[in-house]
């Protein structure tokens, strides 16, 4: 029996014994066999399909990645949406325990449930349910990429993200909008959007000399005789959060006065539906709602939440894709007389044991990657923990990584971002090439090393965390808090800036963390111009070329209070 026929027997099984797939979201025909037909099952609704892809992160390939098991909210939205995780994100979504949806969705038991369900995402599995739901809602269909699609991967890194492009164009969106594109530079974002058979949007991206729209705001389309205004949201903090001098000509930012200029523009065009691509980031695009009328729908990026019904602010549907290729959405709108009268949504699950690849995508990508498949595969080490990036204040990748940083650079505190991105490698598996890359290809990956006081450091905290943690969603950034390796904290999510962060402790001391000494510190993804020092992936590979069995210890080093 091989893992697709294994697939199948468990689920009807489950479905005999209450252990399928579950929830008042899912479709009753999910609790039958576990297969492509029952996870793509859906009753057609109205006149327009909408289909959302969203920070896949230069991922081709079917991958493991764990979610969050710690995603706090704070002020208004705290305990809401996406900010619940675990056995309570089961419990309100009335998902079963163990279930093919209980792995995909949270990080409970995520281990054996890997064993069990395999990997998720694959370009060439998500064209073939593109292909379906077309074929099923001919001309009514549009299919919109959120982002964050061309970074984030060996072999995005080594193309300047053309494997990417090409591999999407074969999938055909509508329009897409960014943030890590902007990474490769202005002159090779140019390149590539000018050779795009679909437009790039981002209405809230200005040329930073002249103050004028650098990229068209939204594109008019007709589906199922209605008009749609689709309006392009890009990261709006991408010049903070990540280099401004590789996009010098460009600024960014919320710019909810030109979003509610491009939908009172849309509106006199005549459009029936407005759709946000966002970028923004789901706390961003809540407030964002609540505050910008005339909106129907806000499919939104940047934080990679995965959420099974839409949340509803208003008249405003907001949709949640997660990343990396592990789900797709499909929203069903019935659009008369200028508004939503209804809605079917269904986030569906890419098993890539499931679905079965489209030939041609799958061939395209075995093309991309046949030039770097002997390094790619390269094995570096095994791993007897579970290896992970998601979660607010660390994931035993970065510990990993700062583990590195401490040893190889001869540091006293190691410190690594706390980018959302990067797959996960389950125990007892060799560390790739491949595996190291989903963690740390980017195009500012210097490993520096330098003095700081405690002070200083003690600031930075206090920065990253008010990015974090500010109760204004507009003030956030959206990624989690830097990982620390070799230093212990606590950290106050409730706290104004400034007192979020104290008990800084030296751990191979346990001494206090005084303002005034100088420690030596190393990290990597600066943003500064000029930063010097090897490039991250080679010191974690000298690092596993001295360990090449990797066994991490819970990491007690933060405390969370208030």
């Amino acid at each position: 029996m091989n893992r697709r026929e294994f697939l199948a027997a468990t689920a009807a099984l489950g479905a005999i014994t209450g252990s399928g797939m579950a929830g008042r979201w899912a479709h009753a025909a999910a609790r039958q066999a576990l297969s492509e037909d029952t996870l793509l099952d859906f009753q057609p609704l109205g006149n327009v399909t909408l289909v959302h892809l969203t920070d896949i992160h230069g991922q081709l390939m079917p991958v493991y990645f764990r979610e969050p098991s710690t995603n706090l909210g704070v002020g208004k939205v705290a305990g809401l949406p996406p900010h619940v995780t675990g056995a309570d994100f089961l419990k309100l979504y009335d998902i079963e325990a163990a279930s093919p949806d209980a792995y995909a969705l949270t990080s409970e038991d995520f281990t054996a449930l890997a064993k069990t369900y395999g990997r998720m995402g694959g370009l060439d599995r998500i064209a073939t349910v593109l292909k379906r739901i077309r074929s099923e809602r001919q001309d009514r269909t549009l299919f919109l990429d959120g982002g964050d699609t061309w970074q984030g991967s060996y072999t995005a890194l080594q193309t300047k993200g053309q494997d990417m492009v090409d591999a999407m164009n074969l999938l055909k969106p509508d329009a897409m909008t960014g943030h890590w594109e902007f990474t490769y530079g202005t002159d090779r974002v140019k390149e590539i959007v000018g050779g795009l058979p679909f437009p790039f949007l981002g209405g809230n991206i200005f040329d930073a000399e002249w103050d004028e729209p650098a990229f068209d705001a939204y594109k008019m389309f007709d589906r199922g005789g209605v008009k749609i205004a689709v309006i392009g949201q890009a990261f709006p903090y991408t010049p903070i959060a990540n280099p401004r001098w590789l996009i010098p000509e460009w600024s960014f930012g919320v710019r909810e006065e030109e979003i509610a200029k491009h939908v009172a523009a849309a509106r006199a065009e005549g459009a029936q539906l407005v759709v946000l691509l966002s970028h923004n980031g789901f706390d961003v695009d809540r407030a964002l709602a609540g505050r910008v009328s005339g909106i129907d729908v806000i499919l939104t990026g940047h934080t990679h939440d995965a959420l099974p019904e839409p949340v509803v602010v208003g008249k405003t549907l907001l949709i949640a894709s997660g990343s990396h290729g592990k789900f797709v959405s499909r929203l069903d709108l019935d659009v008369r007389e200028g508004e939503v009268k209804d809605y079917r949504h269904r986030l569906i699950p890419i098993f890539s044991d499931v679905i079965q690849p489209d030939e041609e995508v799958a061939a395209a990508v075995k093309t991309a990657r046949a030039p770097f498949e002997a390094e790619l595969g390269r094995e570096l080490a095994t791993t007897e923990s579970l290896l992970y990036r998601r979660g607010n204040f660390n994931g035993t990748f970065d510990d990993l990584i700062c583990q590195a940083l401490l040893e190889v650079r001869e540091a006293d505190i190691a410190l690594s971002p706390g980018f959302r991105w990067g797959t996960s490698v389950l125990p007892g598996e060799k560390i790739t090439v491949e595996d190291l890359h989903n963690a740390c290809a980017m195009t500012y990956p210097a490993a520096y090393r330098s003095t700081m006081t405690g002070k200083t450091l003690k600031d930075i905290m206090e920065d990253v965390a008010d990015n974090l943690f500010n109760k204004d969603p507009y003030y956030q950034q959206g990624g989690d808090m830097v990982r620390v390796g070799g230093m212990g904290y606590t950290i106050d999510p409730n706290a104004e800036i400034g007192g979020r962060i104290s008990q800084m402790t030296l751990l191979k001391s346990g001494e206090p963390i005084d303002p005034a000494t100088e420690y030596t510190v190393t990290g990597w993804a600066s943003v500064n111009e000029g930063t010097e020092g090897p490039p991250i992936w080679e010191v974690v590979e000298d690092y596993l070329g001295r360990h090449p069995v990797v066994r991490l210890e819970e990491n007690r080093s933060v405390k969370v209070i208030g």
